[in-house]
């Protein structure tokens, strides 16, 4: 089912036992986080979506945690589990009837598999809208998350950020995150690589001396999730997330700024940013687990703030893995499997392991069938969009299963020979890596932990694997209690 906000889903959560609410008094600098994290790395049932209902200071709840277990992530996303999405998008690139062409286009897919109930609905009265404060509107009545002990002050940490290309008009929705220097400015971190970096280029490309920009906080999860999805340019993320919803998303015009948004956001930050301006942003305790830098970054101005009555402030942390934000790249990997299939055949199946942050190292299971397969393999996943920032791509074969991190470690510390089986590139590295000497690029590694065949160089004998026969297994299946186990 498809949640009409973040309302509706918080209702649902809790009906499922699957949130809790704290009514201690708790401060939004450093003591939700410390709450937040302890619980997002919690086993079973402790780990629930939280609502902080007395936040020190302020009159509004705080919700964390949502997306926290895969269970929740696929109910945000309203389906029993993450991968029945995939196997939606499977099974519409089977269909005869759609060319080729279509199938190697998400803007073209997308439309097709839902017809018109993929596009935005346009509404003029939003419940978004309910109280708007054009005169001095301040960020300082939201509890603003300082997250970490050496972070460079306060961050909106799940904002929906959207933008217009100044060439297309197409819009754009990212999540990038927000440092509050005061009431009513932020920083806008978004990367070099970013879409939204690029329409902010464009516009100073077009010698225009801002772009308008609005920010939604507290939207539909399934918004929440599409503005994080690695989305083709020219595909509206909006038309993905009612895609996903199988019902249109309803946006509503800005009051200040020409630009949509969710119309039951429960906040909306309505502005600019200059196209001239920069100002020092971060530190920030990052996904990584380590503080991303601070560097300049451009300013996002706030013309006016427009919210519900009796807002919720949805937010987030990232740090040490896990946490959160691995769920929502977890359903990342699952629902955008069968397109990478679609480019790359062979591929069985792929992990982003939660230790690698998710663009730091790629597991991938292929059918060989030709010698030096694996590297054709490596060389297209870092071809394909944010792929390219994978710092580690491991290759086995289609038998091995990719969601066992040991078995795949395994025969990489059994089956390479560095000469022949490690390869090295440098190429665009994410913009948080540390590691690399050199900013936003480096050195990447691939590894062929497949069989190495003898038209591979490998002229030696290549022994079995150990197995078990079927029939003994099963005997001893038979009189496994007789054996005296439970």
């Amino acid at each position: 089912m498809a949640f009409k906000d973040l309302r509706e889903f918080i209702t649902a959560l809790e009906a499922r036992g699957l949130l809790k609410r704290i009514k201690a008094e708790v401060d939004c600098a450093l003591e939700i986080t410390e709450v937040t994290d302890r619980v997002s790395k919690m086993k079973g049932e402790g780990n629930v979506a939280l609502l902080f209902e007395n936040v020190k200071g302020y009159k509004m709840p705080v919700l964390m945690n949502a997306f926290g277990t895969m269970e929740r992530m696929a109910m945000a996303l309203g389906v029993e589990k993450v991968d029945d999405v995939a196997d939606e998008i499977r099974s519409l690139l089977r269909l005869p009837y759609i060319s080729f062409s279509h199938k190697m286009d998400l803007v073209s897919l997308i439309p097709m598999a839902r017809n018109a109930l993929c596009f935005p609905k346009y509404v003029s009265h939003a419940p978004c809208q309910e109280v708007v404060i054009k005169d001095n509107p301040s960020l300082d009545e939201f509890p603003v998350l300082t997250c970490w002990p050496g972070d460079g002050g306060p961050f909106i940490t799940l904002p929906l950020v959207f933008t217009k290309n100044p060439v297309t008009d197409k819009r754009n929705v990212g999540m990038y995150r927000l440092q509050k220097y005061d009431a009513r400015t932020t920083g806008m971190h978004w990367h070099i690589h970013k879409n939204g970096a690029e329409n902010f280029r464009d516009a100073k490309a077009q010698g225009k001396t801002r772009i308008e920009a609005a920010v939604a906080i507290g939207t539909d999860p399934v918004l929440t999730y599409a503005a994080t999805a690695p989305l083709p340019r020219d595909i509206d993320e909006m038309v993905f997330a009612g895609f996903l919803r199988k019902k249109s998303v309803e946006l509503t015009k800005c009051v200040t700024v020409d630009l949509e948004v969710p119309a039951t956001s429960e906040i909306v930050l309505e502005g600019y940013v200059d196209v001239d301006e920069r100002r020092r942003e971060g530190p920030f305790g990052d996904h990584t687990g380590y503080y991303s830098l601070a560097d300049d970054y451009p300013v996002f101005h706030i013309q006016c703030i427009t919210h519900r009555r009796n807002p919720i402030y949805a937010a987030t942390v990232v740090g040490k893995p896990p946490m959160e934000d691995c769920c929502l790249a977890k359903a990342t990997e699952r629902i955008f499997l069968p397109l990478l299939q679609q480019m790359i055949p062979e591929i069985v199946d792929i992990n982003l392991p939660l230790t690698g942050v998710f663009h730091n190292c790629a597991m991938v299971s292929i059918k060989k069938s030709y010698p030096q397969q694996a590297k054709k393999v490596m060389q297209a996943i870092w071809g394909m969009g944010q792929m390219m920032f994978t710092k580690m791509i491991i290759v086995v074969d289609a038998h091995v299963n990719v969601q066992d991190e040991d078995e795949v470690w395994w025969r990489v510390f059994n089956n390479i020979d560095a000469r022949q089986d490690i390869v090295l590139v440098d190429g665009p590295l994410d913009v948080l890596d540390h590691s690399s000497p050199m900013a936003k690029w480096g050195t990447k590694v691939g590894i062929d932990a497949t069989k190495t065949w003898p038209e591979e160089g490998h002229t030696r004998e290549w022994p079995d694997e150990i197995r078990m026969t079927d029939e003994v297994k099963k005997r001893v299946t038979a009189r496994w209690k007789e054996l005296g186990f439970e």
